[in-house]
């Protein structure tokens, strides 16, 4: 059989089945549609990825994938609407619904995709730029957001299927009363968290503590119903949102200085120098440079202790990174030994002084 031979029959073939014909030309656009916004859509985003606006980049790369689905859901519905007036099954009466709720679906995986990125896109945009940003308020915004729009696209989505909206919110009306009793912990954590982003008592990246609970870490995530915090030994510890509203909750991460409070004793044989001492470390205080000299700032002599003369020092630093404190705190004690040793006196220790009456006498053996 020569070629011209398969051409005729190929030709009639089309000629008596040209819905077939159809088929092949309307995939063939839809995988060509698909192939074309790929490209120009990829390439739109590297230019605008350059730019400082937030929510440009976020727009196009949010809709790559879910044009993508859209695009395939339309061509082939209108390709099985083609198979469907030809062969005249039942099975393709559910290519129109299938086709809306496809468009449904598209577009509010774009409305969920785009809230995520503009989110991403101010969080790290700004942090390049060294503004502050608030990661806690932009997590809360973008979490509404979302779920404002998957309700409504649910809600669209059963009209759509000709369930009637106001039945379907009754319903929930009624069920809610079951629901919440049935799941009290768990809308206890749901309030909680909603409270948490209202009251704003931390922060993700805040280091908090509780005196009544063995917590303390770095924030990491606030989510609807857990909290989770990092601890210092680098464990994750998943914290119920219901718990903070029944315990006191610290967050050093909010401190504006960091204290030094240290109690130095001299000998008691030093006594004639401890006026001295007190004024020079007062003095090296208030010029220390990381030393805010406006916050409180305490020397003095306090007490007689047993085997001591005690002045205590009540001070503040200008940093509250920790690191940096402990550094400040360590250079501050070392030059107080400096100063009570140019003084001629000794920082003392414990010592006990045995008094032997006259007249008594120790015998050697």
């Amino acid at each position: 059989m020569d070629i011209e031979t398969i051409l005729i029959e190929l030709q009639n073939y089309f000629s008596s089945n040209s819905w077939v014909a159809q088929v092949f030309f309307i995939v063939f656009l839809t995988l060509l549609f698909s192939f074309l916004q790929k490209r120009i859509l990829g390439k739109l985003l590297t230019k605008l990825q350059e730019t400082n606006i937030y929510w440009d980049d976020a727009l196009v790369d949010a809709a790559r994938r879910p044009l993508t689905f859209l695009i395939w859901i339309i061509g082939l519905s209108f390709a099985a609407e083609i198979v469907s007036n030809e062969s005249g099954a039942v099975i393709f009466g559910a290519v129109g619904p299938i086709r809306d709720i496809g468009v449904i679906f598209s577009l509010v995986w774009f409305l969920v995709r785009f809230i995520a990125r503009t989110e991403k896109n101010i969080v790290l945009k700004k942090e390049a730029r060294g503004e502050e940003v608030d990661r806690t308020t932009a997590d809360a915004i973008a979490k509404l957001l979302r779920i404002s729009v998957i309700i409504t696209g649910l809600l669209v989505t059963l009209q759509t299927l000709g369930y009637s909206i106001s039945g379907v919110l009754a319903f929930g009306g009624i069920g809610g009363i079951a629901i919440g009793f049935a799941a009290k912990d768990l809308l206890a954590n749901f309030f909680g968290g909603l409270m948490i982003y209202l009251d704003r008592p931390f922060n993700v990246g805040d280091w908090v503590r509780s005196p009544d609970r063995q917590i303390e870490g770095t924030i990491e995530n606030i989510g609807w119903r857990l909290t989770r915090i990092r601890t210092f030994d680098k464990r994750a510890l998943y914290v119920p949102n219901s718990i903070f509203a029944n315990i006191s909750v610290e967050n050093p991460s909010r401190m504006t200085h960091r204290r030094i409070k240290e109690t130095i004793g001299i000998r008691y044989d030093d006594v004639g120098k401890m006026e001295a001492i007190i004024d020079d470390v007062k003095k090296m205080l208030q010029e220390h440079e990381d030393i805010d000299s406006n916050q409180t700032l305490i020397v003095n002599f306090n007490e007689f202790a047993p085997s001591s003369l005690d002045f205590f020092i009540y001070t503040f630093t200008k940093t509250t990174n920790w690191i940096r404190f402990h550094e400040v705190k360590q250079d501050v004690l070392l030059k107080v030994i400096r100063i009570v040793e140019s003084h001629g006196a000794e920082c003392a220790f414990p010592t006990s002084t045995l008094h032997i009456p006259d007249g008594v006498a120790i015998e050697q053996s």
